[in-house]
């Protein structure tokens, strides 16, 4: 026997113990996708011993190849990589595969094991949070590479199916990634012409590779010749292009050398059958019967990563060494910005303004505020979905992001905001303090990019303006009703609504503050009156609400409590129900999240259980007030959706004034008294 039969062999026999590991475990749980992981074995062994720079003992270090599976279903494909190349996810922790506490969950998940660089699951999401990885690579390297010192300089691998590319978001995204060149982009498209109904030809007939040529993607398409050799070839190609992401199409076929159920949907998302299991082990000549077996001479061939790659990350380092000797504030800026450490004494100076600077549109103070921010934190960039000049977020002097120029920190997404929010994702996961913009309306295109921002527990920052009926004459369908609500009901989100400039500049402060939780900011379009900043209290967004008024002359009767434009709304009431002799006392509550986090203490002394006379004013869906009002309180609100209208129209149609609430504040004040 050759040498290079001992390797094919020993290939095989490695290739086969991914299989047999995924295969066991998904048996194990009775849950799970077998047919996938078994499929793509070759590819994950080929980038995991062959072509990626990644060191399973320092498995975060900079200079690392980034690798994504798109098809998070397919999650035994990772886990049994990592482990067996040596990352810190024990064999056991793969035999409770979908079991409580687990580190190899259902979907990879951000932060449960060393290697998992994202969260993947909902299809279509992970190749776009490629791409912002990709660009984030690009752009890191114009800010810190120098002649004779390349410190980012890796590359983002990802393997899609079938249901990515079918995805809206995938296409979203790759389309931004061909239009601006991403060459350090290579992902496998895993063309195995099965979904859960059945073929893919029931519902999916597209030429893939034409379509992503169009996108300006350079297209190996491979067929059914996937030996590694093949495929190596094709990586190799692939590195070659540095000016277009690539994309290597690979005919596989599910479940292979399954006797009973290769190529069938029911190898997809089932466990195969533990006599199924045994036949499958046959065919592959496999050495034992035994769940989890791992051969000897498998292992110690993977675990050659452990060396390989702290030899890879030792000579970065060496690299990186020499650039810190000649570049020492940029290493220095560099490592800051990895550690997600913002520049010493951020935020001590936020920008103020007072009652004389007329009415300001918050997402105008945004704008303001945004400019700020940007001369302090240089690793803070965003863009709009084609919005910029209504979001107010372009950083001044900041520079366009395009294809070959990559200094600037303005991006332009196009009309795409489901892979905007999750191109953002991949910047934060790399680094940058990124925001994407649009209308509040169109927070429902890139629901599941914020949903998985807060899954990973990522400080992503949305920025929604355009937030209420207040958009007006453009009418139902771009005012936004029961958006808030949503995300709201999002866990591990702060939404913000802020009242006026100086909540608005709180308001991004606390956004760029954050380590572990993305924020929504929900800004308006029209202007409001400015509060003095004294009545603010720094810590205003933190707490998520505070006491902004009380009458003088006692207790409160009733509590006004209001969010963003409607706070104004609130004031006027105030005024009118004062005038009659009612003490009010007026809550601003920009963040109810963080409010509802705040202890009983705190809650009671801005809403005192002994006042129940209570009135919410929002521009939007009622549905999580009933809680601050209390049984005998009223929620002045949306019951429906708005109409095309000027918003001062709106405003009194629908009962958002200070007459129409002072009117309902005095009804809930009798009912209170007469309980």
């Amino acid at each position: 026997m050759t040498v290079q039969t001992d390797q094919r062999a020993l290939d095989e026999l490695c290739v086969n113990t991914i299989r047999t590991l995924s295969m066991d475990a998904v048996q194990r749980a009775n849950s799970g996708h077998p047919g996938t992981p078994m499929a793509l074995a070759p590819v994950a062994y080929l980038l995991y011993t062959r072509v990626m720079q990644h060191s399973p003992t320092q498995p975060d270090w900079p200079g690392r190849d980034r690798f994504v599976l798109s098809c998070g279903h397919a999650s035994m494909l990772l886990y049994s990589i990592l482990y067996l190349t040596g990352y810190d996810l024990p064999l056991d922790q793969i035999e409770r595969f979908r079991q409580l506490g687990s580190v190899a969950a259902g979907h990879p998940e951000y932060g449960h094991a060393p290697g998992i660089e994202t969260t993947t699951g909902p299809l279509g999401q992970g190749i776009s949070t490629a791409v912002g990885m990709a660009l984030a690579e690009r752009m890191l390297a114009a800010r810190f590479d120098r002649e004779g010192h390349d410190v980012v300089d890796h590359r983002t691998y990802f393997i899609a199916s079938d249901g990515d590319l079918e995805e809206g978001i995938a296409s979203e995204a790759s389309s931004i990634a061909g239009h601006l060149g991403l060459g350090r982009l290579i992902g496998f498209y895993d063309d195995n012409h099965i979904s859960i109904e059945g073929d893919t030809a029931l519902s999916f007939s597209e030429d893939v590779g034409a379509r992503y040529e169009a996108y300006g993607w350079h297209v190996q398409n491979l067929g059914e010749d996937i030996g590694l050799d093949s495929l190596e070839a094709a990586v190799h190609a692939a590195q070659e292009v540095e000016d277009r992401p690539s994309l290597i199409i690979i005919r596989t076929h599910i479940a292979p050398g399954s006797p009973n159920k290769q190529d069938t949907h029911g190898a997809h998302g089932s466990p195969l059958g533990e006599e199924e299991i045994r036949l499958t082990k046959q065919v592959y000549g496999w050495p034992s019967d035994e769940p989890f077996f791992v051969p000897d001479e498998a292992l110690e061939h993977f675990r050659g990563a452990v060396e390989r790659g702290r030899e890879a990350e030792a000579a970065w380092r060496e690299r990186f060494d020499a650039y810190r000797e000649a570049h020492g504030d940029l290493a220095a800026e560099f490592e800051r910005i990895l550690a997600r450490r913002l520049p010493d004494g951020f935020g001590d100076d936020v920008p103020k303004k007072g009652p004389d600077s007329g009415m300001i549109a918050t997402r105008k103070a945004s704008q303001e505020v945004i400019q700020w921010a940007a001369a302090r934190v240089p690793e803070l960039v965003g863009g709009s979905a084609d919005l910029a000049p209504s979001t107010l977020t372009l950083i001044n002097g900041g520079g366009d992001v395009e294809a070959g120029t990559f200094e600037g920190r303005n991006l332009h997404f196009g009309i795409r905001e489901h892979a905007m929010g999750a191109i953002v994702n991949g910047l934060v996961l790399s680094g940058f303090r990124a925001f994407g913009a649009g209308f509040l309306i169109f927070s429902d295109y890139m629901k599941a990019s914020i949903r998985l921002a807060a899954i990973m527990h990522i400080p992503s920052t949305f920025v929604f303006t355009h937030d209420s009926i207040g958009v007006g004459e453009d009418g139902p369908t771009h005012q936004p009703i029961e958006q808030l609500v949503a995300l709201r009901a999002t866990p591990n989100l702060d939404v913000v609504r802020p009242a006026g400039f100086n909540e608005t500049a709180l308001a991004w402060r606390h956004a760029l503050r954050q380590t572990n939780r993305p924020t929504v900011l929900a800004l308006s379009r029209q202007g409001l009156p400015v509060w003095d900043p004294a009545g603010v209290p720094d810590d205003a967004i933190e707490r998520g609400a505070y006491v902004l008024h009380d009458t003088e002359g006692g207790n409160p009767q009733v509590v006004l409590m209001a969010t963003g434009s409607e706070v104004h709304v609130a004031n006027d009431a105030v005024k009118l129900l004062e005038a009659d002799g009612i003490r009010v006392r007026l809550v601003s509550m920009p963040c109810l999240d963080r409010f509802a986090e705040q202890d009983q203490h705190y809650r009671d002394s801005v809403l005192p259980p002994s006042i129940r006379a209570r009135v919410s004013v929002e521009a939007a869906s009622p549905i999580g007030w009933h809680r601050w009002v209390g049984d005998l309180g009223d929620v002045v609100a949306m019951e429906g959706y708005g109409a095309s209208a000027p918003a001062k129209i709106l405003y009194q149609h629908f009962g958002f004034t200070g007459e129409a609430v002072a009117a309902r504040a005095r009804v809930v004040l009798e009912r209170s008294e007469a309980s």
